[in-house]
C-alpha cells in the first residue's frame, strides 16, 4: 500500500467519524428529542454490553473441555445478575463476578 492510498483511506475514515460523531452533536444542540426516541436510545448501552458479554460467555466449543469448565462462567454471571438487580451497583457487580468466578475455579 502506498502512502497515497493510506492517506486516502485515513481521510475517508476521519470524515466518516466526523460525520457520525460530531455533526449530530451540533445538529441536536439545544433541542430535545421525543420521549420515545430517548427511551429507545437508552437501550443501546445495555444491548452493546450484553452482546460483548454473551460473546465471551457463549462460544461454539465451550463444552469441549467438559461440563464444569463451561458452566462456571455461566454460574458466575448469574450471581452477577442477581447482585446487579438487587444493588444496582457496578462496583458490587464486578466484585461479585470476580469472587464467584474465583471460587468456582477452585472447586
Amino acid at each position: 500500500m502506498s502512502w497515497t492510498d493510506f492517506l486516502i483511506v485515513f481521510a475517508c475514515c476521519a470524515l466518516t467519524m466526523l460525520a457520525c460523531r460530531v455533526i449530530p452533536l451540533f445538529a441536536l444542540k439545544g433541542r430535545s428529542l421525543p420521549e420515545g426516541i430517548e427511551r429507545a436510545l437508552g437501550y443501546i448501552p445495555p444491548a452493546a454490553f450484553a452482546a460483548l458479554v454473551a460473546n465471551d460467555l457463549l462460544t461454539p466449543g465451550m463444552f469441549d473441555a467438559g461440563l464444569w469448565p463451561a458452566a462456571a462462567p455461566l454460574i458466575a454471571s448469574l450471581a452477577v445478575v442477581v447482585v446487579a438487580v438487587k444493588s444496582k451497583s457496578l462496583l458490587w457487580s464486578a466484585v461479585t463476578g470476580v469472587a464467584a468466578y474465583a471460587l468456582l475455579t477452585l472447586l
